[in-house]
């Protein structure tokens, strides 16, 4: 694990970003994947990576993040902000999966090329969490990862490499396909790589049943004002108790939850639309442009505008 140290952090670079703005903060060239490609829940990057000598800081991403090396090699180093270097050797076949709240810096050395390429991909919390109530049952907790650095999965790097070939290669890529595809990378990740105590069933944590319905409520009212009375009301507890037994279900306090869906909502209308942004913060509940632009800022790192130009 990356161990925390007394230098001081470097600054250019935001804390968290959305997994689509990645491809502005890592260095080489980013490939294209084609439009027609692209499928729910989950994001795809591909990059050609030249040496880098100077340390690059990488926000952290909410979503968790594996990185598959598809060719060349190279002595890729590690660490939290301030805190040891960690070195690891890797060559084609090799991935990494991050999962954290956290930016990290990173430097690398090619190993007997120019360049070496990788594949990122993220996948959408929904799908985890849809995989995790598969593996762990109805009852399960929010799941977080282990941290991999350099290791070989047969299974992880024949599903990534499938997903590569599926959305890149083919000429009609079939987004029902990638989505199994991705479904079975989830599935596989909960079973291996969970973080210790990751995803136990919560003993005073709010009900699934009673989640499902507060969460259904949430996602239907994005437009209103934020309302932890009638989401009580909802799960038939008090204020306080639901406030407390929420936050041991999800790891978020009811109103984080709530900004978080309408982001994410956001973000859909950003990328799939081409409506406004003043009509886009309109349907998540923001009438003052400015505020909807200060918050999506706040929780994604950058401005709604940049967001969809990226």
């Amino acid at each position: 694990m990356r161990q925390t140290g007394p230098d001081e952090p470097p600054q250019n670079a935001p804390q968290r970003i959305s997994a689509e703005s990645m491809a502005h903060f890592m260095p080489g060239t980013p490939q294209v994947v084609p439009m027609r490609a692209q499928v729910q829940e989950m994001v795809m990057q591909l990059f050609s990576h030249p040496t880098v000598v100077e340390p690059i800081l990488v926000p952290a991403v909410v979503e968790p993040l594996l990185v598959l090396v598809l060719t060349g090699g190279a002595r890729i180093e590690e660490r939290s902000l301030g805190g040891e270097w960690e070195a690891v050797d890797v060559q084609a076949g090799d991935f990494y999966l991050t999962s954290t709240n956290e930016p990290y810096e990173m430097r690398w050395q090619t190993q007997g090329c120019d360049t070496f390429e990788v594949m990122h991909l993220y996948l959408g919390l929904p799908l985890i969490e849809r995989a995790a109530r598969d593996v762990l049952g109805e009852r399960a907790g929010p799941v977080t990862f282990r941290d991999i650095s350099g290791a070989r999965d047969p299974r992880v790097s024949f599903m990534l490499d499938q997903l590569r070939n599926e959305l890149v290669d083919e000429r009609q890529p079939s987004p029902l396909f990638a989505q199994s595809l991705a479904q079975a990378l989830a599935v596989h990740l909960v079973r291996t790589y969970l973080a210790p105590h990751s995803g136990a069933s919560r003993s005073n944590a709010l009900q699934a049943y009673k989640l499902r319905r507060v969460l259904d409520t949430m996602n239907q009212r994005l437009v209103d004002d934020f309302s932890l009375a009638h989401l009580a009301q909802v799960a038939e507890l008090s204020e306080y108790h639901f406030s407390r037994m929420f936050k041991r279900a999800t790891g978020l306090s009811p109103s984080q939850y709530f900004i978080r869906l309408r982001m994410s909502r956001a973000r859909q209308l950003l990328l799939e639309t081409d409506r406004s942004v003043i009509d886009i913060g309109l349907e998540v509940g923001y009438s003052s442009p400015s505020h909807f632009s200060q918050v999506f800022r706040r929780e994604i790192g950058v401005t709604p505008s940049d967001y969809r130009q990226a």
